[in-house]
């Protein structure tokens, strides 16, 4: 008997969240059911805190004490933020409109 996997992502595009591990938090802006990155991001990983490879990742607008960025998260390693302080990276704008305590609304983008 196969046993199906369930892939259900348990954040949605424009949650707010914070790593579990590392100082940085950020407002997701895509998901992947599973891992969909190269073997040298996966292998500069150290082994020790390396993610299952089946389970939901997402891209992250990131940000830390120092910078802006764009994170690949596996879903073990993220928690929602309560911190209820909206995201300070520059992109934000471009994909999200109001922020809500712990979401941001996705912005209508349409193409000319």
């Amino acid at each position: 008997m196969i046993e199906e996997i369930n892939r259900t992502a348990k954040f949605e595009i424009g949650h707010v969240v914070k790593h579990r591990l590392f100082p940085f938090r950020g407002v997701i802006f895509d998901v992947d059911p599973t891992f969909n990155n190269t073997d040298e991001w996966w292998d500069s990983i150290p082994e020790h805190i390396r993610p299952k490879k089946d389970q939901p990742f997402y891209h992250l607008l990131a940000e830390n004490e120092e910078s802006y960025y764009i994170a690949y998260v596996s879903e073990q390693n993220l928690l929602s933020d309560a911190s209820g302080k909206p995201i300070g990276h520059p992109q934000v704008k471009e994909l999200f409109g109001e922020f809500e305590t712990t979401h941001y609304q996705l912005k209508n983008i349409k193409s000319h």
